[in-house]
């Protein structure tokens, strides 16, 4: 049980240790009882594959790794705990669900009442809850442990983190991520496929990524056929020396047909510039973007056009929803297994106020305020992202001056970091 995962394990030879995490897996001693567990388990916030995976590893976790029989589904995400009906579930009512995609107890974003939520954990005897989400998710579980915990509840509170962004700190990847990056491999060859018919033809495909471009930069490097990746953590411009539409004229000379990928939230100011966007967010407090798929495909059509030098044939794909929707591949149902299976031996064990999740390989006890202080980004001054450069031949779209003033930004906060003292995460 004292096994720790250091958090990062490229530093400096004069660095000090840094922060380590406590080893997920079984423990010699058993907080709880088997025949006193009523465990519960929800999800919340949008759909990634592997959520029926998880749910199901932790049912069959608990009830044949330590004998629990009561298990608890909340309805629809956080408001369920309130507002609506509990589901039983048994091994035999999950037995076959992580074949299919979405979510077997329904989800919804927003319904956070803290209140009422440990309240219903209190009133239902609940002493375990399973919280499968994002960061705004985990934000939740940590308002509710903290609550638990101001009341004196015996009550272990165990996060696993779902977002197909991969925009979690600290962990390697999130769930779903490995098969959202193969499912848009469909849409990248699609997308391929329709340019090359075509003269000077444009694929443009938009993947999701609101606030950091992981699966666009991933899908792009596994196809091989895209030309240009856009995303959020890298801003480009379309016209004059070295910008969008210079490269794209450059390329259809060239091959006469390019692939155009571009993440969801990618030159959102430049949307906002051009259309009077709106400050609204949903449920999750998530600002609502406009659709910079169709805005633009619609500039690059409006350029060709005005320029009336070339024909010009593009299509655009949107897969956004279909990625998401699907069962998870066998290497997320892996992995999926194995964060269940962590989350069930740390909560019998009695820990609480924590999120499970794979550092540097190894599975791993993460507090809760690790995994919400900040988000995952797409650093685009380190080596991932100079091989995207490299393998689609794009432009950095970036002046020498503002490379420089990003690698300064990096360099400082390195520095900062070397002052921090030697600690482990329990």
């Amino acid at each position: 049980m004292d096994d720790t995962v250091p958090e990062k394990v490229v530093v400096h030879k004069d660095f000090p240790r840094g922060i380590h995490f406590r080893r997920a897996g079984p423990r010699q001693k058993v907080y709880f009882e088997p025949e006193d567990v009523h465990a519960c388990i929800v999800t919340c916030g949008g759909l990634c594959p592997g959520l029926n995976t998880v749910i199901r590893e932790i049912v069959c976790g608990l009830n044949y790794m330590y004998g629990v029989t009561r298990i608890l589904g909340i309805d629809g995400g956080y408001r369920g705990f309130y507002s609506k009906n509990t589901i039983p579930l048994t091994t035999k009512v999950v037995n076959d669900i992580h074949k299919r995609g979405g979510t077997i107890l329904g989800t919804s974003r927003g319904g956070h009442d803290t209140l009422k939520i440990v309240d219903s954990i209190q009133d239902r005897g609940i002493n375990q809850v399973y919280i499968i989400g994002g960061d705004g998710t985990q934000k939740g579980a940590s308002v509710i442990y903290q609550e638990i915990r101001r009341r004196g509840l015996k009550v272990a509170v165990a996060g696993i983190p779902k977002t197909i962004d991969n925009d979690i700190p600290v962990i390697d990847k999130s769930f779903g991520f490995d098969t959202a990056v193969e499912e848009a491999q469909r849409a990248i060859n699609a997308a391929h496929v329709e340019a090359e018919s075509n003269e000077n033809g444009i694929g443009v495909v938009k993947l999701m990524g609101r606030y950091c471009g992981f699966i666009a930069m991933y899908a792009t490097l596994a196809s091989r056929d895209v030309d240009c990746c856009l995303i959020p953590e890298s801003p480009f411009y379309l016209e004059g020396k070295g910008g969008l539409f210079e490269y794209i004229e450059k390329r259809l000379k060239e091959n006469g047909h390019m692939v155009i990928v571009i993440a969801e939230g990618a030159g959102q100011e430049l949307v906002s510039e051009s259309l009077q966007s709106t400050n609204q967010q949903d449920a999750s407090g998530n600002k609502l973007l406009e659709d910079v798929g169709l805005w633009i495909s619609q500039k690059i059509k409006d350029h060709f056009t005005k320029l009336n030098k070339m024909p010009m044939n593009l299509k655009y794909i949107d897969p956004t929803y279909m990625i998401r929707a699907i069962p998870s591949n066998a290497s997320d149902n892996v992995y999926c297994t194995l964060l269940a299976q962590s989350a069930v031996h740390g909560a019998m064990a009695g820990y609480t106020g924590f999120t499970v999740g794979l550092v540097n390989g190894r599975q791993t006890y993460i507090p809760f305020n690790r995994v919400t202080e900040k988000q995952n980004k797409v650093v685009i001054t380190d080596r991932m992202w100079a091989r995207l450069l490299s393998s689609t031949n794009q432009p950095s779209f970036l002046g020498t001056k503002e490379i420089r003033g990003k690698h300064e930004k990096l360099s400082t906060k390195l520095l900062n970091g070397v002052n921090s003292r030697e600690k482990t995460c329990n």
